[in-house]
């Protein structure tokens, strides 16, 4: 496969540039450079590539014709452009999200360059992108910039502050009548309606709003923003020409929409001609600021965070920010090769850029507290994301967690999915109780500091765990069957959400149950300790011992869905899996009543590895199992409930096994290319990264599995803390890509001291800042240490007691 790399020669000098040397030590000074933007953006990734702040509210970037736009953007450059939205999300499913407020150039129009026939509907519009001489689209982007150069000979460039936009438009020479529309009512949807709109006459500021649809939930959201224009380098004075459009066409002087006749999901918006530049080239910026709230706090926020239009200081800003963030973890590039540093930090940058910061953007009531949203969903990040977090972004994982337990004092549940400001369609269990736990196992002692109550967090927690909501569909679980039961039975139906996932979702709710265990027993509940740890081990509720593999009656022992009365259902455990002889996709449907959802009957669990060598018939059969789903292509590396799968034979005392399987994940999935990731990049980013560091997290817990980083060392800085933890692979001799070599860990020394086990690593080492070192060797058969102790930890076996 073509990669980035190879398509664009001058990126190797970017990451050989971002290079220091100190001493005989490679410092990566500009890790804002070795960021790829473009991994993912084709073939059902969704990345979005535009300029963003870390966690911005405001996506800035290009919007593409492609039937796979969820994040606005595709690389395919057959694809066309129709304009530059303020928002965007990254990494979703669903129907496209946001993709709101477009901005639209035009270097002139058809019938002798006419104000009243220039195309400005979407459909109409649209043009292709300049393409290089490879074929690729003529785009350009890195943290907080992107830049494309269109088939008109329009050169568009934009970066962003938290709330705002700054786009720059230099038009071709001659260009004699430069206008530019703004589209108030196109989200990815066609979904607006009750839009509003005014344009100045004199300076040319547009404000407007519309109510628009959620793209994965019932419920609808409205947004607003403020335009304004300026020249850059000359007086851009007033317009020449100016106008409301509806539809396919533009009235000369009308100046809000109340003067036009439209209807139901019309295309409305206004367009502007502005006099070009007398003196040479013809730019003019524009500011978009963007609020939840009101038009006048949209215009607020851009004056705010945008006061002198220097587009050059805005984007240093921007990446200053994304440098000092990407920074905190560092990676010694000796011996590696370009493309796997470009890939790690290209993976970190992207999980900071969803859930977003709306702090002051939430009109639904008034909180001084932080607000995030784009929770898109909890289901897909619950398992990594935030465990990357704790490792070198604490103060904005603090932020986030206060900002999901305002959420819950407000609406009486963890969000689980949310985005716009709207509840969306529960995928599983309440994952926010996962995150909550995952911050409280780790910064418990800290929590004060970083102004999060402990008292009101455990209150959201038993509030996920002990009521049931009017519609488990958007949030909670339908927690009364649960606590009589233990499980989520096939036969029931409730009218307050829908009798589907029910094998998935008793999975999840053991997990939740387990983060909430494990916060009791760090705040010294031991009753509530001891009760959430018994019902998190319900997950064996739908174990059916006598269930096998079509074809591999050695495969014993499945996830199966249940009846009320304790009998069996039956699922065919290649059932949502790749070789599904169905083709079922598992997705989001009232219709699907086999019980899983996006993963099939040979799930595992996160808590309890050591149950489930026991239950899969010991050591060798559960190495067994895990060779079969891999080997036999059950593993679905687009799919979150795969990524722990990969590090279970650490739970199996194999630790070269899953060295070996770790690796073969980038190997085989991963690249820099637009389709580099597996799937769609809700977790992806995270999941590289940490298969990258040689680390897979149990979430809500203080352990990282092991396996070998792809890097000599790695150093993780705490803001928090104030503490640098540095994990050093001694006998490191590079990347062997045939899963053979000096990859596998040996033992594991903590400060010089001996630890216990190679197979995890605890979270103490990473609290006060320690030296990790590890000890390669080329034999794969190296095991995770002498005695039980030395194997992960497992809620069976007591050790999270």
């Amino acid at each position: 496969m073509r990669t980035w790399m190879a398509s664009r020669p001058w990126a190797t000098f970017v990451v050989l540039s971002a290079l220091c040397t100190h001493g005989s030590l490679a410092q990566i000074e500009d890790p804002a450079s070795l960021v790829n933007m473009f991994i993912g953006t084709t073939n059902g990734g969704h990345v979005f590539p535009g300029a963003t702040l870390p966690h911005g509210m405001v996506k800035v970037g290009m919007d593409t014709d492609s039937p796979g736009n969820q994040a606005g953007y595709d690389a395919d450059p057959t694809y066309n452009a129709w304009g530059f939205s303020q928002l965007h999300d990254q990494g979703t499913g669903g129907g496209v999200s946001l993709s709101n407020f477009k901005i639209w150039p035009y270097a002139s129009c058809p019938n002798g360059d006419s104000f009243a026939a220039c195309p400005t509907a979407e459909e109409n519009r649209k043009v292709l992108r300049a393409t290089l001489p490879d074929g690729s689209p003529d785009d350009v982007a890195s943290p907080g910039y992107f830049a494309s150069n269109l088939s008109t000979g329009i050169r568009v460039e934009l970066t962003a502050t938290r709330r705002a936009a700054l786009h720059r438009y230099t038009f071709p020479e001659g260009t004699v009548n430069p206008r530019i529309l703004v589209d108030i009512t196109n989200d990815g949807q066609q979904s607006n309606t009750n839009p509003i709109m005014t344009l100045n006459s004199t300076t040319a500021r547009v404000v407007g709003g519309a109510d628009f649809q959620a793209s994965f939930g019932p419920q609808r959201y409205r947004v607003y923003t403020c335009v304004d224009f300026k020249g850059d380098g000359y007086d851009l004075s007033e317009p020449r020409e100016y106008g409301a459009w509806i539809n396919n066409n533009a009235v000369n002087q009308s100046v809000d929409i109340e003067q036009m006749y439209f209807g139901f999901r019309n295309e409305l918006g206004a367009l502007l001609t502005f006099n070009p530049n007398p003196n040479g080239t013809t730019t003019i910026l524009v500011r978009a600021g963007v609020s939840f709230v009101s038009v006048d706090q949209a215009c607020a926020n851009a004056e705010e965070e945008i006061r002198t239009y220097d587009f050059d200081v805005i984007q240093a800003a921007a990446r200053a920010e994304w440098n000092e963030l990407l920074g905190r973890i560092q990676v010694d590039p000796t011996g590696v090769d370009n493309d796997t540093v470009s890939l790690f930090y290209s993976s970190l940058y992207r999980i900071h850029v969803v859930p977003a910061d709306y702090t002051g953007e939430n009109p639904l009531w008034n909180s001084t507290e932080p607000y995030y949203d784009s929770f898109y969903c909890n289901w897909d990040t619950f398992r990594a994301l935030y465990s990357l977090l704790s490792l070198h972004d604490p103060l904005n994982f603090a932020r986030i967690v206060r900002g999901m337990i305002n959420i819950q004092q407000h609406e009486g549940w963890l969000p689980e999915c949310r985005g716009s400001l709207t509840q969306l369609y529960v995928q599983g269990g309440s994952n926010g109780d996962p995150i909550l736990g995952e911050f409280m196992v780790k910064y418990y002692e800290q929590a004060t500091e970083l102004n999060v109550s402990s008292t009101d967090l455990y209150s959201a927690l038993l509030a996920d765990a002990e009521v049931q909501p009017p519609n488990w569909n958007l949030v909670g679980r339908q927690v009364n069957i649960w606590k009589s039961l233990g499980y989520i039975p096939s036969d029931v139906w409730e009218p307050s959400g829908t009798n589907t996932k029910q094998v998935s979702r008793t999975i999840e709710y053991a997990f939740n149950d387990f983060a909430i265990s494990q916060v009791a027993r760090i705040i010294g509940n031991t009753a509530d300790a001891s009760k959430y740890a018994q019902r998190a081990g319900n997950f064996v509720n739908v174990w059916n011992p006598n269930v096998t593999v079509p074809g591999r009656d050695d495969i014993v022992g499945m996830m199966q869905p249940r009846f009320l009365n304790g009998t069996w259902n039956y699922t065919d455990p290649r059932h949502c899996s790749p070789n599904d002889p169905t083709q079922s996709t598992c997705y989001l449907t009232p219709t699907n009543v086999d019980g899983f959802y996006e993963s099939s009957p040979l799930v595992y669990v996160p808590q309890d590895g050591a149950k489930l060598v026991e239950l899969q018939g010991g050591v060798d059969a559960f190495i067994s199992r895990l060779n079969f789903l891999i080997d036999d292509n059950y593993f679905d590396a687009t799919d979150e409930p795969s990524m722990q799968i990969p590090f279970m034979y650490n739970y199996a005392n194999a630790p070269g096994m899953t060295t070996v399987r770790a690796r073969e994940v980038i190997t085989d999935h991963f690249n820099l290319s637009v389709s580099g990731i597996p799937g769609n990049d809700g977790a992806m980013g995270t999941w590289a990264s940490f298969l990258l560091l040689g680390l897979y997290p149990v979430p809500a817990t203080r352990q990282y599995l092991l396996s070998s980083p792809w890097f000599p060392k790695v150093s993780f800085y705490n803001p928090v803390f104030n503490s640098t933890t540095t994990i050093i692979a001694n006998g490191f001799e590079g990347n062997p890509t045939n899963g053979t070599g000096q990859i596998f860990v040996q033992n594991v020394t903590i400060n010089g001291e001996i630890w216990n086990s190679t197979c995890y690593l605890d979270w103490s080492a990473f609290e006060a800042g320690a030296t990790i070192e590890l000890q390669l060797t080329d034999d794969a058969n190296v095991t995770c240490g002498d005695g039980p102790q030395a194997l992960p930890p497992s809620l069976s076996t007591g050790g999270f007691d």
